[in-house]
This record gives structure tokens, C-alpha cells and sequence, in this order.
């Protein structure tokens, strides 16, 4: 594989805010963080020279102390673009947290049935595509990684470039064999609003499909009208816990890969997300159960 040292490379992209507090109010018992990566060990584990970025040093360490001071109790490691095809970093972390945390591979078509088995037994839970940084697997490989993985009862999570591009993927995701998985609220931006092409997909497909999920993520990054409130985000994260509360699940992205303007701090975006919840009886469904059946957490 063709790698370079992130040590000699440096970053070129904002670190996580390292202040740590509690939230406003507890989460729920079980609470799951459905999507961060790590970057660490930079000696062992190298970044891939075809990156699109180079993240800061982010550690397990790190990410772990964060979850301590929100209350977080389980955790999915979602593998690093920077890393390429190489889930040597994710599982090993898997491994020294077995029990407490699965993974997200990044997989090729062409990936050895030997190393699909292997990575099954090591707690992957799913193979992600990214369009958004197409240097590894992408939505034109759908139909041949869903082909893999469908014996290891894994699903599909997608990181689109653009959320109009839901619209021409829509059938196709529609005929996909596993279940499925729109990153970050299917990526949809503030300014194109609940009635956009992509956003009106995403919606479909949630009510079409019991299999289909999305992940309450990343807002933050996708919002044109910014920080501090967020504010044209709100109308989306509400509409979708209103109509598919029991398909939504949470992550913080940390270490909010990419940032190089805002790095928001990790407590404030679970308060804001908690005044924004329609009422009291998705908070547990969010935060934790509906993780729980779609990461199969209870078999790890």
C-alpha cells in the first residue's frame, strides 16, 4: 500500500474541541455513539498518500475521556477515509474494546473472503460507501458490495457527495438486498430545506423500507445559516425523528474530520440536539435502542 507519515505530512485541518463537560441533562442508560474515528499511532498505523486529508493526532484515549464526561456507554468506530482499504487501525481498537464497540469497514469489491470473515469476527458491523471522497468504495459499487457482505448479515452505510444525488440512486437503493444506512441525514444542507429532491428520498425510502435508517449526525457542518444555533437544521432533525423515530440513530463525528474554519464543542451540539427533539419519547429510541438492533450490539 502506498502510504505516507501524517507525523512529516502534518495536519491540515482543525483538532476536536478538547473541553469535556457534561450535558445539560444525562443520556439515556445504553447510549450509543454511532459514528467516530480515530487517529492515532501514527507509527503503526499509516495514512493512505491518496487522502484527501490529514487529520490531527485524535486518540482512542480521547475519544474514550469524551465519552466518559457525556455518559456515553457503547460506541461505533466508523473507519477513517484517510486509511483507505487498510482496517487495521479499527480493528485493532475493536479488539481492545470487545464488548463495547463494532466497526465500519472500508472494503473494496474485490476484498478476500478470507478477510470479510475475518473482519466479521473482529465486530464489523457494516461496509461504508463515500462519495464524498471518492478514494475508496463508492455508490457505483453498491450492488457488488452488497453482494459480499449479505452472507455476514452486515448493511451498507452511505456518505453521499451531494444529497440531490439520492434522486437517480433512489432505485437502486431501492432493490439493494441489505439494509441501508444515509450518513449525516443523507447530507442534506440547511438552505435546500424539507421539500428538497435528495431530503424528499431519504424520507421516502425511511417510510418504504424497515431496514432503512439514518444517522442524526454532522448537522453542524451542513448548515448554511451556522453557528451558533444551527438554526435551518432544525426543521430536518425534527421531521425525521417525528416520522421515522425508530429509524434514527446518533453519532458525534468526532473528531469532526475536515473542520478548517468552526470546531464545535461536542457538549454544546447534545444540548442543542436535545432542545431540539419533538417530545421525550424519542430520546431513549435515538440515543440508544435503535443502535442497540442496528449495530447487533447485543451479540458482541
Amino acid at each position: 500500500m502506498n502510504t505516507t507519515n501524517p507525523g512529516q505530512s502534518g495536519a491540515d485541518v482543525l483538532a476536536p474541541d478538547a473541553k469535556l463537560r457534561a450535558p445539560k441533562r444525562a443520556l439515556p442508560r445504553g447510549t450509543v455513539d454511532c459514528h467516530a474515528h480515530l487517529f492515532d499511532r501514527v507509527e503503526r498505523y499509516p495514512l493512505a498518500a491518496e487522502r484527501k486529508y490529514s487529520p490531527p493526532l485524535c486518540t482512542r484515549e480521547a475519544w474514550l475521556a469524551l465519552h466518559a464526561a457525556l455518559g456515553v456507554e457503547r460506541g461505533v468506530q466508523v473507519h477513517g477515509s484517510p486509511y483507505g482499504f487498510d482496517n487495521s487501525i479499527t480493528l485493532d481498537f475493536l479488539q481492545e474494546h470487545r464488548g463495547r464497540f463494532v466497526g465500519v469497514a472500508a472494503i473494496s469489491p474485490q476484498v478476500s473472503e478470507v478477510e470479510l470473515k475475518r473482519l466479521d469476527a473482529g465486530g464489523f458491523r457494516a461496509a461504508r460507501l463515500m462519495d464524498q471522497f471518492a478514494t475508496g468504495a463508492t455508490t457505483a459499487m453498491l450492488e457488488d458490495i452488497a453482494r459480499r457482505i449479505a452472507p455476514y448479515a452486515w448493511h451498507i452505510e452511505i456518505n453521499i457527495a451531494r444529497a440531490s444525488d439520492w434522486v437517480e440512486l433512489a432505485p437502486r437503493l431501492r432493490r439493494c438486498p441489505v439494509p441501508l444506512v444515509f450518513d449525516h441525514m443523507g447530507r442534506t444542507r440547511g438552505a435546500e430545506g424539507l421539500n428538497s429532491p435528495g431530503f424528499t428520498v431519504i424520507r421516502r425510502l425511511l417510510a418504504e423500507r424497515d431496514d432503512c435508517w439514518t444517522k442524526i449526525s454532522s448537522w453542524y457542518r451542513l448548515s448554511d445559516s451556522g453557528p451558533p444555533d444551527y438554526a435551518d437544521m432544525k426543521p430536518l432533525v425534527q421531521a425525521l425523528l417525528a416520522e421515522r423515530p425508530e429509524r434514527c440513530v446518533w453519532g458525534s463525528n468526532w473528531p469532526h474530520p475536515g473542520l478548517t474554519r468552526f470546531m464545535p464543542n461536542d457538549t454544546d451540539l447534545i444540548d442543542q440536539l436535545e432542545s431540539w427533539l419533538p417530545h421525550d419519547a424519542v430520546r431513549e429510541p435515538l440515543f440508544a435502542r435503535n443502535a442497540a438492533k442496528l449495530y447487533r450490539l447485543e451479540d458482541v
